[in-house]
Protein backbone atom coordinates (compact mmCIF):
# COMPACT_ATOMS: atom_id res chain seq x y z
CA UNK A 1 0.00 0.00 0.00
CA UNK A 2 1.24 3.48 -0.80
CA UNK A 3 0.38 7.10 -1.39
CA UNK A 4 -0.08 8.09 -5.06
CA UNK A 5 0.77 11.67 -6.05
CA UNK A 6 0.26 13.45 -9.36
CA UNK A 7 2.21 16.70 -9.63
CA UNK A 8 1.39 18.99 -12.54
CA UNK A 9 0.64 15.99 -14.76
CA UNK A 10 -0.28 16.71 -18.37
CA UNK A 11 -0.84 14.71 -21.53
CA UNK A 12 -0.46 16.01 -25.07
CA UNK A 13 -0.77 13.58 -27.99
CA UNK A 14 1.52 13.83 -31.06
CA UNK A 15 -1.22 15.55 -33.09
CA UNK A 16 -1.36 18.36 -30.50
CA UNK A 17 -4.53 17.19 -28.75
CA UNK A 18 -4.35 17.94 -25.04
CA UNK A 19 -6.10 15.33 -22.88
CA UNK A 20 -4.96 16.40 -19.40
CA UNK A 21 -3.67 19.73 -18.12
CA UNK A 22 -1.77 20.45 -14.89
CA UNK A 23 -3.41 17.71 -12.82
CA UNK A 24 -2.46 17.84 -9.13
CA UNK A 25 -3.79 15.11 -6.85
CA UNK A 26 -2.59 13.41 -3.70
CA UNK A 27 -4.26 10.08 -2.89
CA UNK A 28 -3.45 9.01 0.66
CA UNK A 29 -2.34 5.52 1.64
CA UNK A 30 -5.51 3.41 1.80
CA UNK A 31 -7.78 6.12 0.36
CA UNK A 32 -10.51 5.46 -2.22
CA UNK A 33 -10.45 8.32 -4.73
CA UNK A 34 -12.94 8.48 -7.61
CA UNK A 35 -12.24 10.38 -10.84
CA UNK A 36 -15.51 11.40 -12.46
CA UNK A 37 -16.57 13.52 -15.41
CA UNK A 38 -18.14 13.42 -18.88
CA UNK A 39 -16.80 11.24 -21.67
CA UNK A 40 -13.58 12.71 -23.01
CA UNK A 41 -12.75 14.70 -19.86
CA UNK A 42 -9.35 13.00 -19.42
CA UNK A 43 -10.12 10.80 -16.42
CA UNK A 44 -9.16 7.50 -18.08
CA UNK A 45 -6.05 9.07 -19.60
CA UNK A 46 -5.00 10.21 -16.12
CA UNK A 47 -5.52 6.69 -14.77
CA UNK A 48 -3.55 5.15 -17.63
CA UNK A 49 -0.65 7.52 -16.94
CA UNK A 50 -0.56 6.28 -13.34
CA UNK A 51 -0.67 2.68 -14.62
CA UNK A 52 2.13 3.26 -17.12
CA UNK A 53 -0.09 2.57 -20.14
CA UNK A 54 0.25 6.18 -21.37
CA UNK A 55 3.41 8.28 -21.52
CA UNK A 56 3.43 11.38 -19.31
CA UNK A 57 3.98 14.60 -21.26
CA UNK A 58 4.39 16.92 -18.26
CA UNK A 59 4.78 16.67 -14.51
CA UNK A 60 5.45 13.50 -12.55
CA UNK A 61 3.67 10.57 -10.92
CA UNK A 62 4.89 9.26 -7.57
CA UNK A 63 3.82 5.88 -6.16
CA UNK A 64 5.07 5.32 -2.63
CA UNK A 65 8.52 6.87 -2.60
CA UNK A 66 9.27 6.33 -6.32
CA UNK A 67 8.86 8.65 -9.27
CA UNK A 68 7.49 6.24 -11.86
CA UNK A 69 7.41 8.37 -15.03
CA UNK A 70 9.90 6.10 -16.75
CA UNK A 71 9.13 2.89 -14.89
CA UNK A 72 7.48 0.23 -17.12
CA UNK A 73 3.88 -0.65 -16.27
CA UNK A 74 4.83 -4.17 -15.12
CA UNK A 75 7.23 -2.76 -12.52
CA UNK A 76 4.94 -0.14 -10.95
CA UNK A 77 3.35 -2.57 -8.48
CA UNK A 78 -0.21 -1.54 -9.31
CA UNK A 79 -3.12 -3.74 -10.39
CA UNK A 80 -5.68 -2.58 -12.95
CA UNK A 81 -9.28 -3.71 -13.30
CA UNK A 82 -10.76 -2.85 -16.69
CA UNK A 83 -14.26 -2.34 -18.07
CA UNK A 84 -13.84 -5.62 -19.98
CA UNK A 85 -13.21 -8.63 -17.78
CA UNK A 86 -10.33 -9.87 -19.98
CA UNK A 87 -10.65 -13.43 -18.67
CA UNK A 88 -9.14 -16.46 -20.37
CA UNK A 89 -12.17 -18.53 -21.48
CA UNK A 90 -10.30 -21.84 -21.50
CA UNK A 91 -9.02 -21.46 -17.93
CA UNK A 92 -10.91 -22.13 -14.72
CA UNK A 93 -11.72 -19.36 -12.26
CA UNK A 94 -8.85 -20.57 -10.07
CA UNK A 95 -6.36 -20.42 -12.94
CA UNK A 96 -7.65 -17.04 -14.12
CA UNK A 97 -7.18 -15.53 -10.67
CA UNK A 98 -3.74 -17.07 -10.21
CA UNK A 99 -2.51 -16.49 -13.77
CA UNK A 100 -0.28 -13.53 -12.94
CA UNK A 101 1.25 -15.37 -9.98
CA UNK A 102 2.03 -18.33 -12.22
CA UNK A 103 3.87 -16.04 -14.63
CA UNK A 104 5.97 -14.86 -11.69
CA UNK A 105 6.74 -18.55 -10.98
CA UNK A 106 5.59 -18.46 -7.37
CA UNK A 107 5.40 -21.83 -5.59
CA UNK A 108 2.18 -23.69 -6.36
CA UNK A 109 1.07 -23.86 -2.73
CA UNK A 110 1.58 -20.13 -2.28
CA UNK A 111 -0.50 -19.47 -5.39
CA UNK A 112 -3.25 -21.79 -4.13
CA UNK A 113 -3.28 -20.06 -0.72
CA UNK A 114 -3.50 -16.58 -2.26
CA UNK A 115 -6.25 -17.63 -4.70
CA UNK A 116 -8.25 -19.31 -1.93
CA UNK A 117 -7.95 -16.18 0.22
CA UNK A 118 -9.12 -13.90 -2.62
CA UNK A 119 -11.98 -16.29 -3.43
CA UNK A 120 -13.21 -16.15 0.17
CA UNK A 121 -13.16 -12.34 0.10
CA UNK A 122 -15.09 -12.29 -3.18
CA UNK A 123 -17.53 -15.12 -2.49
CA UNK A 124 -16.09 -17.25 -5.30
CA UNK A 125 -15.00 -20.31 -3.36
CA UNK A 126 -17.77 -22.48 -4.84
CA UNK A 127 -16.94 -21.37 -8.40
CA UNK A 128 -13.17 -21.95 -8.53
CA UNK A 129 -13.43 -24.93 -10.88
CA UNK A 130 -15.92 -23.33 -13.28
CA UNK A 131 -15.09 -21.65 -16.59
CA UNK A 132 -15.92 -17.96 -17.21
CA UNK A 133 -18.70 -18.85 -19.67
CA UNK A 134 -20.62 -20.47 -16.79
CA UNK A 135 -20.53 -17.31 -14.64
CA UNK A 136 -22.80 -14.28 -14.46
CA UNK A 137 -21.50 -10.84 -15.35
CA UNK A 138 -21.09 -9.93 -11.70
CA UNK A 139 -19.17 -13.12 -10.98
CA UNK A 140 -16.86 -12.50 -13.94
CA UNK A 141 -16.09 -9.04 -12.64
CA UNK A 142 -15.31 -10.55 -9.24
CA UNK A 143 -12.84 -12.91 -10.93
CA UNK A 144 -11.18 -9.90 -12.58
CA UNK A 145 -10.95 -8.25 -9.16
CA UNK A 146 -9.57 -11.46 -7.66
CA UNK A 147 -6.75 -11.38 -10.19
CA UNK A 148 -5.89 -7.89 -8.90
CA UNK A 149 -6.23 -8.79 -5.21
CA UNK A 150 -3.83 -11.76 -5.28
CA UNK A 151 -1.06 -9.52 -6.57
CA UNK A 152 -1.18 -7.55 -3.28
CA UNK A 153 -0.25 -4.34 -5.14
CA UNK A 154 0.48 -0.91 -3.72
CA UNK A 155 -2.60 0.46 -5.49
CA UNK A 156 -5.71 -0.65 -7.35
CA UNK A 157 -6.60 1.23 -10.55
CA UNK A 158 -10.16 0.64 -11.75
CA UNK A 159 -11.46 1.90 -15.11
CA UNK A 160 -15.29 1.83 -15.25
CA UNK A 161 -15.35 -1.78 -13.97
CA UNK A 162 -19.15 -1.91 -13.60
CA UNK A 163 -20.25 -0.38 -16.89
CA UNK A 164 -21.02 -3.76 -18.51
CA UNK A 165 -23.39 -4.83 -15.72
CA UNK A 166 -27.13 -4.28 -15.54
CA UNK A 167 -28.54 -1.73 -13.09
CA UNK A 168 -29.28 -4.19 -10.26
CA UNK A 169 -25.86 -5.83 -10.47
CA UNK A 170 -24.16 -2.43 -10.55
CA UNK A 171 -25.73 -1.53 -7.21
CA UNK A 172 -24.73 -4.90 -5.74
CA UNK A 173 -21.16 -4.70 -7.04
CA UNK A 174 -20.79 -1.11 -5.82
CA UNK A 175 -21.40 -2.34 -2.30
CA UNK A 176 -19.02 -5.26 -2.83
CA UNK A 177 -16.21 -3.05 -4.13
CA UNK A 178 -16.64 -0.63 -1.23
CA UNK A 179 -16.51 -3.51 1.28
CA UNK A 180 -13.48 -5.15 -0.34
CA UNK A 181 -11.52 -1.90 -0.53
CA UNK A 182 -12.34 -1.09 3.09
CA UNK A 183 -11.30 -4.57 4.26
CA UNK A 184 -8.05 -4.62 2.27
CA UNK A 185 -7.18 -0.95 2.86
CA UNK A 186 -5.46 -0.65 -0.53
CA UNK A 187 -5.06 2.77 -2.13
CA UNK A 188 -7.60 2.86 -4.96
CA UNK A 189 -8.20 5.18 -7.92
CA UNK A 190 -11.53 4.50 -9.57
CA UNK A 191 -12.69 6.06 -12.85
CA UNK A 192 -16.38 6.35 -13.69
CA UNK A 193 -18.80 8.46 -15.71
CA UNK A 194 -21.58 7.63 -13.25
CA UNK A 195 -21.79 10.31 -10.57
CA UNK A 196 -23.95 8.06 -8.36
CA UNK A 197 -21.09 5.53 -8.31
CA UNK A 198 -18.67 8.32 -7.51
CA UNK A 199 -20.73 9.66 -4.61
CA UNK A 200 -21.39 6.27 -3.04
CA UNK A 201 -17.88 4.82 -3.38
CA UNK A 202 -15.30 7.55 -2.90
CA UNK A 203 -13.68 8.84 0.27
CA UNK A 204 -13.09 11.81 -2.00
CA UNK A 205 -14.32 12.57 -5.51
CA UNK A 206 -12.36 14.49 -8.15
CA UNK A 207 -14.47 16.09 -10.89
CA UNK A 208 -12.81 16.71 -14.25
CA UNK A 209 -13.86 18.67 -17.32
CA UNK A 210 -11.92 18.95 -20.59
CA UNK A 211 -8.74 17.63 -19.01
CA UNK A 212 -8.79 19.97 -16.02
CA UNK A 213 -9.57 19.26 -12.38
CA UNK A 214 -12.64 21.24 -11.29
CA UNK A 215 -12.91 20.24 -7.64
CA UNK A 216 -11.83 17.45 -5.30
CA UNK A 217 -13.60 16.95 -1.99
CA UNK A 218 -15.54 14.41 0.07
CA UNK A 219 -18.85 13.49 -1.63
CA UNK A 220 -21.11 15.48 0.70
CA UNK A 221 -18.96 18.59 0.38
CA UNK A 222 -19.12 18.35 -3.41
CA UNK A 223 -22.89 18.18 -3.13
CA UNK A 224 -23.33 20.95 -0.56
CA UNK A 225 -20.58 23.33 -1.71
CA UNK A 226 -19.88 22.86 -5.44
CA UNK A 227 -17.03 25.09 -6.57
CA UNK A 228 -18.64 26.12 -9.84
CA UNK A 229 -21.58 25.68 -12.18
CA UNK A 230 -20.14 22.59 -13.81
CA UNK A 231 -19.69 20.66 -10.57
CA UNK A 232 -23.11 21.83 -9.35
CA UNK A 233 -24.82 20.59 -12.51
CA UNK A 234 -22.85 17.34 -12.78
CA UNK A 235 -23.20 16.11 -9.20
CA UNK A 236 -26.73 15.16 -8.19
CA UNK A 237 -29.60 13.17 -9.70
CA UNK A 238 -31.86 14.73 -10.80
CA UNK A 239 -29.42 17.51 -11.55
CA UNK A 240 -29.46 20.84 -9.76
CA UNK A 241 -31.91 23.31 -11.32
CA UNK A 242 -30.12 26.39 -12.71
CA UNK A 243 -31.80 29.67 -13.65
CA UNK A 244 -31.04 33.37 -13.85
CA UNK A 245 -32.55 35.73 -11.28
CA UNK A 246 -31.96 39.28 -10.01
CA UNK A 247 -30.74 39.70 -6.46
CA UNK A 248 -32.28 42.61 -4.54
CA UNK A 249 -32.09 43.72 -0.90
CA UNK A 250 -30.68 46.16 1.63
CA UNK A 251 -27.34 44.36 1.92
CA UNK A 252 -27.17 44.68 5.71
CA UNK A 253 -27.22 40.95 6.57
CA UNK A 254 -28.65 39.83 9.91
CA UNK A 255 -32.38 40.55 9.73
CA UNK A 256 -32.13 42.47 6.47
CA UNK A 257 -34.40 41.30 3.67
CA UNK A 258 -32.92 39.75 0.57
CA UNK A 259 -35.03 38.97 -2.48
CA UNK A 260 -34.70 37.06 -5.71
CA UNK A 261 -36.73 38.29 -8.66
CA UNK A 262 -37.54 35.21 -10.73
CA UNK A 263 -39.42 36.46 -13.77
CA UNK A 264 -42.55 38.01 -12.32
CA UNK A 265 -42.23 36.16 -9.01
CA UNK A 266 -40.29 36.91 -5.85
CA UNK A 267 -38.47 34.60 -3.45
CA UNK A 268 -37.64 36.08 -0.04
CA UNK A 269 -34.34 34.89 1.38
CA UNK A 270 -33.35 34.78 5.05
CA UNK A 271 -30.94 37.53 6.05
CA UNK A 272 -28.40 34.95 7.19
CA UNK A 273 -27.73 34.11 3.53
CA UNK A 274 -25.60 37.25 3.29
CA UNK A 275 -23.73 36.28 6.44
CA UNK A 276 -23.00 32.84 5.00
CA UNK A 277 -22.14 34.19 1.54
CA UNK A 278 -20.51 37.64 1.93
CA UNK A 279 -19.62 37.65 -1.78
CA UNK A 280 -23.32 38.24 -2.55
CA UNK A 281 -23.10 41.84 -1.24
CA UNK A 282 -21.43 42.96 -4.45
CA UNK A 283 -24.18 41.31 -6.53
CA UNK A 284 -27.16 43.24 -5.14
CA UNK A 285 -29.09 44.73 -8.03
CA UNK A 286 -27.45 42.33 -10.47
CA UNK A 287 -28.34 39.03 -12.15
CA UNK A 288 -26.88 35.84 -10.70
CA UNK A 289 -27.22 32.17 -11.47
CA UNK A 290 -29.34 30.45 -8.84
CA UNK A 291 -29.10 26.73 -8.18
CA UNK A 292 -31.95 24.81 -6.54
CA UNK A 293 -31.65 21.14 -5.64
CA UNK A 294 -34.85 19.18 -6.46
CA UNK A 295 -35.16 18.03 -2.83
CA UNK A 296 -35.17 21.67 -1.66
CA UNK A 297 -38.59 22.14 -3.30
CA UNK A 298 -41.84 20.66 -2.02
CA UNK A 299 -45.57 20.83 -2.61
CA UNK A 300 -46.52 23.97 -0.64
CA UNK A 301 -49.63 22.23 0.70
CA UNK A 302 -47.36 19.72 2.46
CA UNK A 303 -44.52 21.99 3.48
CA UNK A 304 -45.98 23.35 6.74
CA UNK A 305 -47.26 26.68 7.92
CA UNK A 306 -46.08 29.79 6.10
CA UNK A 307 -45.14 27.84 3.00
CA UNK A 308 -48.41 28.15 1.12
CA UNK A 309 -50.43 31.18 0.09
CA UNK A 310 -48.60 34.38 0.97
CA UNK A 311 -45.33 32.65 1.80
CA UNK A 312 -42.21 34.33 0.41
CA UNK A 313 -40.53 31.07 -0.60
CA UNK A 314 -42.97 29.87 -3.25
CA UNK A 315 -43.06 29.61 -7.01
CA UNK A 316 -46.31 29.21 -8.94
CA UNK A 317 -46.57 27.22 -12.14
CA UNK A 318 -48.30 24.30 -13.84
CA UNK A 319 -47.22 20.67 -13.53
CA UNK A 320 -45.91 19.63 -16.97
CA UNK A 321 -44.91 16.09 -15.99
CA UNK A 322 -45.35 14.03 -12.83
CA UNK A 323 -43.15 10.97 -12.26
CA UNK A 324 -44.11 8.73 -9.33
CA UNK A 325 -40.94 7.06 -8.07
CA UNK A 326 -42.43 5.35 -5.02
CA UNK A 327 -40.39 7.03 -2.30
CA UNK A 328 -40.93 10.44 -3.90
CA UNK A 329 -42.57 12.19 -6.85
CA UNK A 330 -40.65 14.21 -9.44
CA UNK A 331 -42.72 17.18 -10.61
CA UNK A 332 -41.57 19.04 -13.72
CA UNK A 333 -42.68 22.65 -14.19
CA UNK A 334 -41.35 25.87 -15.71
CA UNK A 335 -40.92 29.48 -14.65
CA UNK A 336 -40.42 32.74 -16.54
CA UNK A 337 -36.68 33.01 -16.05
CA UNK A 338 -33.81 33.09 -18.52
CA UNK A 339 -32.03 29.81 -19.05
CA UNK A 340 -28.38 29.64 -18.03
CA UNK A 341 -26.21 29.21 -21.10
CA UNK A 342 -22.48 29.14 -20.35
CA UNK A 343 -19.59 26.93 -21.41
CA UNK A 344 -20.22 24.89 -18.28
CA UNK A 345 -23.91 24.33 -18.98
CA UNK A 346 -23.20 23.63 -22.66
CA UNK A 347 -20.76 20.90 -21.58
CA UNK A 348 -23.37 19.49 -19.20
CA UNK A 349 -25.98 19.53 -21.97
CA UNK A 350 -23.66 17.73 -24.37
CA UNK A 351 -22.97 15.09 -21.75
CA UNK A 352 -26.71 14.65 -21.15
CA UNK A 353 -27.42 14.55 -24.88
CA UNK A 354 -29.72 17.57 -24.79
CA UNK A 355 -29.91 20.53 -27.16
CA UNK A 356 -29.15 24.04 -25.92
CA UNK A 357 -29.42 25.81 -29.27
CA UNK A 358 -31.73 28.77 -28.99
CA UNK A 359 -31.77 28.57 -25.20
CA UNK A 360 -30.58 32.17 -24.95
CA UNK A 361 -33.89 33.30 -26.41
CA UNK A 362 -36.00 30.85 -24.40
CA UNK A 363 -38.35 32.80 -22.10
CA UNK A 364 -38.78 29.97 -19.60
CA UNK A 365 -36.64 27.55 -17.65
CA UNK A 366 -37.70 23.99 -16.87
CA UNK A 367 -37.31 22.87 -13.24
CA UNK A 368 -37.66 19.55 -11.41
CA UNK A 369 -38.88 19.29 -7.81
CA UNK A 370 -38.78 16.24 -5.56
CA UNK A 371 -42.18 16.12 -3.83
CA UNK A 372 -43.38 13.86 -1.05
CA UNK A 373 -45.36 10.83 -2.31
CA UNK A 374 -48.30 12.29 -0.37
CA UNK A 375 -48.70 15.02 -3.00
CA UNK A 376 -51.90 14.99 -5.06
CA UNK A 377 -50.51 17.08 -7.92
CA UNK A 378 -51.37 15.75 -11.38
CA UNK A 379 -50.20 16.74 -14.86
CA UNK A 380 -51.85 19.99 -15.90
CA UNK A 381 -52.66 21.06 -12.33
CA UNK A 382 -51.66 24.47 -11.06
CA UNK A 383 -48.90 23.94 -8.51
CA UNK A 384 -47.49 26.07 -5.71
CA UNK A 385 -43.91 25.01 -5.01
CA UNK A 386 -42.34 25.80 -1.67
CA UNK A 387 -38.61 26.59 -2.01
CA UNK A 388 -36.21 26.21 0.91
CA UNK A 389 -34.59 29.58 0.27
CA UNK A 390 -31.94 29.03 2.92
CA UNK A 391 -30.41 26.23 0.82
CA UNK A 392 -30.08 27.98 -2.54
CA UNK A 393 -26.78 28.06 -4.42
CA UNK A 394 -25.43 31.18 -6.18
CA UNK A 395 -22.94 31.50 -9.04
CA UNK A 396 -21.36 34.29 -11.06
CA UNK A 397 -22.92 34.40 -14.54
CA UNK A 398 -19.63 35.20 -16.29
CA UNK A 399 -17.13 32.98 -14.45
CA UNK A 400 -19.44 30.23 -13.17
CA UNK A 401 -17.69 30.39 -9.77
CA UNK A 402 -19.74 29.69 -6.65
CA UNK A 403 -20.39 32.81 -4.59
CA UNK A 404 -19.27 32.36 -1.00
CA UNK A 405 -16.68 34.60 0.60
CA UNK A 406 -13.25 35.66 -0.56
CA UNK A 407 -12.85 32.27 -2.28
CA UNK A 408 -15.29 30.52 -4.62
CA UNK A 409 -15.69 27.44 -2.42
CA UNK A 410 -13.76 25.54 0.19
CA UNK A 411 -13.18 22.43 -1.93
CA UNK A 412 -12.15 23.95 -5.26
CA UNK A 413 -8.46 23.43 -4.68
CA UNK A 414 -6.77 20.08 -4.18
CA UNK A 415 -5.49 19.64 -0.66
Amino acid sequence: MAEVVLEGVGKVYPDGTRAVRDLNLSIADGEFLVLVGPSGCGKTTALRMVAGLEDISEGRVVIGDRVVNRVPARDRDVAMVFQSYALYPHLSVRDNIGFGLSLRKLPKQEIRDKVDHAARILGLTDHLDRKPRNLSGGQRQRVAMGRAIVREPQAFLMDEPLSNLDAKLRVQMRAEIARIQRDLGVTTIYVTHDQTEAMTLGDRVAVMKKGELQQVAPPQELYDRPANLFVAGFIGSPAMNLLQARLEGDGQGGDGELRLEVGGQTLTLPGRVLDERPALRSYLGRDVVVGIRPEDMEDAELAGSGAGEGGGGTLRSTADLVEAMGSDVLVHFSVEAAQVVTEDTKELARDAGTDVLGALEAPRTDLVARFSPRTRVKVGDPVVVHVDTGRLHFFDIDTGAALWGAQAASGDQEG
